[in-house]
C-alpha cells in the first residue's frame, strides 16, 4: 500500500512539474530564411523562448518568399493560418488588400498594453510598412537596401585608387572602361535585381516618381510611370555598355548569375543587396571587398534621396485567441530590443531596424572593426524620404518585375530600344494593376 501510494506520489510529481510546459502557448511562425540565415532566425526564437515561460514561438520555414506567401493565403481561407508570416516587401500591396485577413501590428501592440514607438524604428522602414495614417501594419525584420560592392584589387591594378570608389554613373563608366582597357578584368560591372536595382531604386535616388498616387501608397487605381526620361536614359546606358562590354547581365529576377561574375574576378563592381554582404565575404576569398553607396546621375541631382528597402516584414493574421496575441505582441517587443537587431543586423548584414541597434552597434564598435558596413544605413537614411523615395507598394508586383525582366532582355537583344522597353513594361505592368484592383475591390 506504501509503495502504491508513494509511486502515486512520484507519479502526480511529475505530471505538475509537466503542468507549465504543457500550459504554454504556442505561437506558429511561418518564414521564407533558410540555411544560415534560418539557424539565426531559430535562435531568436529560442532566445525568447527561453526568456520567459508562458509562450513558445515555433518557427517554420515554407519555403521562397513567393511560396511562404502562397501557403499562408491557402492557409488563411482554409482557417488554418499562422500566428505570423513573413511577407517580402513587394507582398505588401498584397497583404493589405487581403481584407480580414491581417491584424495591424500598431493594433496588436496597443490591444495587450506593449510599449509601441515608431519614431524608433528607421524612417524609410516605417514609411514603407504604413498606412496613410501613419501607421505601422506589420512587424520590421528584415531590411535590406541594395549598394555597390568592388573589387579593390582590381581597382589597383588598373590604376585607380582603392579607396574611391565611383560616385556618379559617368564615374562608374570611366572607370570600367580604364579596368577593361589595362586588363585588370574583363568587365567592368554586373547587378542583380535589375528590376528592384536599376529601376525601383534608381527612380528613388533621383526623386522620380515610379508610380502615380504617391507610388502606390496612396490605394488602388494608382498606373507606373517608369518610362520617364531619367529612367529611359539609364535603360539606353545599360544597352550601351552592354553592347561594349562594359556591362554583364546577370540574368531575371534576383540576378543568379552576377554574383560568379564578382566572385571569381570577371566583373570589378556588383551592385545587390546589403544583406548579400555576408556571402560576398565568404565568397570573395581572393580579394579585397571594397563598400559604396550605389552611382547617382549628377546632371540629374547633385542630392541623391534614399534608396528604398527590401527584405520583410511579419505580419499577424487574425482568427487566432487572444492569449496568442497577447503572446506575439511580447515577442515582438523581444525582437525589436537592441540586443536583438543589433545582433541580427550584424549577422546577417541586413539592416538595423531600429535606432537604438544602430547605435548600441557604435557603441560596441562594430562598425569601426567592419568597414563598409554601415554604408546601407547611411545611405538608406539620407536626407528625408519623399513621396518618390519612400518606397514603392503595388498589387502582384512579383508579376510586373517579371514584365519589366522580359522588357529588360529584349532591349538587351536589340527587339527594343530603351522608351519602348521601358513603354511595354508600363502598360502591361498597367494591366496586371488593373487586374488587381478589380479582384481585390
Amino acid at each position: 500500500m506504501f509503495k502504491k501510494a508513494l509511486c502515486l506520489s512520484a507519479g502526480l510529481a511529475v505530471i505538475m512539474a509537466a503542468t507549465p510546459a504543457l500550459a504554454q502557448t504556442e505561437i506558429s511562425w511561418w518564414h521564407a530564411m533558410d540555411a544560415e540565415l534560418g539557424k539565426k532566425l531559430e535562435e531568436i526564437a529560442n532566445g525568447f523562448n527561453e526568456s520567459q515561460s508562458e509562450f513558445k514561438v515555433v518557427p517554420t520555414y515554407k519555403g521562397s518568399y513567393p511560396e511562404t506567401l502562397t501557403a499562408a493565403i491557402a492557409a488563411f481561407r482554409a482557417n488554418e493560418q499562422p500566428a505570423i508570416v513573413q511577407v517580402f516587401e513587394v507582398g505588401t500591396g498584397t497583404m493589405m488588400a487581403a481584407k480580414g485577413a491581417v491584424k495591424p501590428v500598431y493594433q496588436l501592440m496597443e490591444e495587450n498594453g506593449e510599449p509601441w514607438d515608431p519614431s524608433g524604428f528607421l524612417a524609410p522602414v516605417t514609411g514603407y510598412y504604413s498606412d496613410t495614417d501613419g501607421n505601422i501594419l506589420s512587424m520590421p525584420f528584415n531590411s535590406s537596401t541594395p549598394i555597390m560592392y568592388y573589387n579593390k584589387d582590381v581597382f589597383e591594378k588598373a590604376g585607380l585608387d582603392p579607396e574611391t570608389p565611383p560616385k556618379t554613373w559617368a564615374e562608374l563608366e570611366e572607370m570600367s572602361r580604364k579596368i577593361m582597357e589595362s586588363g585588370a578584368a574583363p568587365c567592368g560591372f554586373t547587378t542583380g535585381w535589375v528590376s528592384w536595382v536599376q529601376l525601383e531604386n534608381l527612380s528613388a535616388i533621383h526623386d522620380q516618381p515610379y508610380g502615380t498616387l504617391e507610388n502606390g501608397f496612396g490605394g488602388l487605381g494608382t498606373e507606373f510611370v517608369f518610362n520617364g526620361d531619367v529612367q529611359t536614359k539609364h535603360w539606353e546606358n545599360l544597352k550601351k555598355w552592354a553592347d561594349e562590354g562594359l556591362f554583364e547581365y546577370g540574368g531575371p529576377v534576383g540576378g543568379a548569375d552576377a554574383p560568379p561574375k564578382f566572385y571569381s574576378g570577371e566583373c570589378a563592381i556588383y551592385m545587390n543587396s546589403s544583406a548579400s554582404r555576408a556571402g560576398v565575404i565568404n565568397n570573395a576569398k581572393d580579394f579585397e571587398v571594397g563598400f559604396a553607396p550605389l552611382p547617382y546621375y549628377d546632371d540629374v541631382t547633385t542630392d541623391p534621396k534614399n534608396s528604398i528597402i527590401g527584405g520583410a516584414t511579419l505580419w499577424v493574421l487574425n482568427g487566432k485567441d487572444p492569449e496568442v496575441y497577447k503572446g506575439v505582441a511580447q515577442f515582438f517587443t523581444y525582437l525589436s530590443s537592441p540586443e536583438v537587431q543589433a545582433g541580427w543586423h550584424q549577422f546577417t548584414g541586413y539592416l538595423p531596424v531600429t535606432n537604438a541597434a544602430y547605435e548600441l552597434g557604435q557603441e560596441q564598435g562594430y562598425y569601426e572593426e567592419n568597414p563598409g558596413s554601415d554604408v546601407a544605413i547611411k545611405q538608406i537614411t539620407r536626407g528625408t524620404p519623399t513621396a518618390n523615395s519612400k518606397g514603392v507598394r503595388f498589387g502582384n508586383l512579383t508579376q510586373v518585375r517579371t514584365v519589366i525582366d522580359e522588357e529588360f532582355e529584349a532591349l538587351l537583344a536589340g527587339n527594343k530600344t530603351a522608351k519602348e522597353a521601358l513603354d511595354a513594361a508600363v502598360e502591361r505592368g498597367n494591366q496586371i494593376l488593373r487586374d488587381f484592383e478589380a479582384a481585390n475591390s
